[in-house]
C-alpha cells in the first residue's frame, strides 16, 4: 500500500515532535511526506500525493488539518475513491481521532501504522466513517468534517482563542475550561453576550421544529466529542447526529449531567425543548455564524445552511 503523510507544522505540536517523526520517517524512504506551514496549503501537498496514487493518507496535525483535507479530497470531482484517511494526535484539538482511539503520542502512532502496514494488518485498523458536507447559500465552497456548532459554539470557539496562548492550551485543556464556565452560566439562562439564545429556524428531514431561539445547536458524526461527551440520544437512520436545546427549556440545571453523555432523563423531550434525531438532511437558517471543526465562519444575515452525510471516509486507527 502506498502511503503519504502530511505535516502540518503549524498545528501546535512541538518542534521535538517533529523532529522524532521526521527521523522516524528517514527510516522508511518508501513513504512520501510533505511538510506544510498552515492547514491552507494543504490542498497543493494532497494534490502532490494524489498524483503518487497514495492509498493511505496519513496527517499529522489537529481537526481543522483533517476538516481542510476532507474538503479537499471529497471536493474533488476527479477522485472516483478517496484514500483512506489516518489522522495523528498532532493538533491543538483532536476529536476526531481521540473518537477513532488514535495513540496519544503521534510518533508512537505512525511506527505503529507503518509496523501494520508492513505485515498487511491496515484492515483490521479500518473503521468507515460519514463526513458531514455543509453547505451555505453565502458561499460556493462547500466544506466537509465531524463536526458542526452554530451560535454558543462558534463564539465558544472564537473565546478560547482569544484567552489561551496559542498552542494545546487552546485545544482541550481551554475547551473544557471554556466549556465548563459557560455550561454554569447558562443554566442562569443569560440573555445577553456570548450566551444569547440564538435565532434558528431548522428543518430536519423537511419538518420543522417549532422552537425559534435555541442555546445549543449542534450536529456531528463523532460517536464522542472531547472530554468523551456524548450530547446526542436521538435515533433515525440518518448519518446527521443532531441536538438542538431551546431557550425555553424547562428544569435544564437537572437535564444538563444526563445530556452530556447521552443519557438524557424521562423529561427531556422534543415538545419541552430538547431535540435530538439522527438526520440525513438538515436545513438551518440563522444569522448567529458556525464552524466546522473549530474553523470559523463568521456572522452573515439570513445565512441558509444544509449538512447532509452521503459520503463516507474509510479511517484508520494509528
Amino acid at each position: 500500500m502506498r502511503i503519504g503523510v502530511v505535516n502540518n507544522l503549524r498545528a501546535g505540536q512541538s518542534r521535538r515532535c517533529v523532529s522524532k517523526l521526521l527521523a522516524l520517517l528517514a527510516r522508511y524512504p518508501d513513504v512520501r511526506h510533505i511538510e506544510t506551514e498552515s492547514a491552507h496549503a494543504l490542498p497543493e501537498a494532497l494534490a502532490a500525493l494524489l498524483h503518487e496514487r497514495v492509498e493511505l493518507l496519513v496527517l499529522n496535525g489537529g481537526d481543522g488539518t483533517l476538516q481542510h483535507a476532507l474538503t479537499a479530497l471529497l471536493s474533488n470531482p476527479d477522485l472516483e475513491k478517496p484514500p483512506w484517511v489516518a489522522p495523528l494526535r498532532g493538533g491543538r484539538t483532536n476529536m476526531a481521532a481521540l473518537d477513532l482511539g488514535v495513540r496519544r503520542d503521534p510518533v508512537a502512532a505512525l511506527e505503529h501504522l507503518l509496523r501494520s502496514a508492513a505485515a498487511g494488518r491496515l484492515q483490521e485498523l479500518r473503521v468507515a466513517r460519514p463526513v458531514l458536507r455543509v453547505a451555505s447559500s453565502h458561499s460556493n465552497e462547500v466544506h466537509y468534517g465531524m463536526f458542526f456548532g452554530a451560535g454558543m459554539i462558534q463564539r465558544a470557539i472564537g473565546l478560547t482563542h482569544r484567552i489561551f496562548p496559542k498552542g494545546r492550551s487552546q485545544g482541550v485543556l481551554g475547551a473544557s475550561l471554556v466549556t465548563t464556565a459557560l455550561i454554569a452560566k447558562t443554566l442562569a439562562r443569560p440573555t445577553h453576550g456570548i450566551l444569547t439564545p440564538d435565532k434558528v429556524e431548522i428543518l430536519l428531514d423537511g419538518r420543522a421544529v417549532p422552537d425559534g431561539e435555541f442555546y445549543l445547536v449542534i450536529a456531528s458524526s463523532l460517536q464522542r466529542l472531547f472530554l468523551r461527551l456524548n450530547p446526542f440520544w436521538g435515533e433515525g437512520p440518518g448519518g446527521v447526529r443532531f441536538t438542538a436545546l431551546a431557550s425555553r427549556v424547562p428544569r435544564l440545571a437537572a437535564a444538563v449531567p444526563g445530556i452530556l453523555r447521552g443519557r438524557p432523563g424521562a423529561g427531556v423531550r422534543q415538545d419541552s425543548g430538547y431535540t435530538s434525531v439522527n438526520s440525513h438532511r438538515i436545513e438551518l437558517r440563522l444569522a448567529c455564524g458556525f464552524t466546522v471543526d473549530g474553523e470559523i465562519f463568521p456572522a452573515r444575515a439570513d445565512e441558509h445552511v444544509t449538512i447532509t452525510a452521503d459520503s463516507r471516509i474509510h479511517f484508520v486507527r494509528a
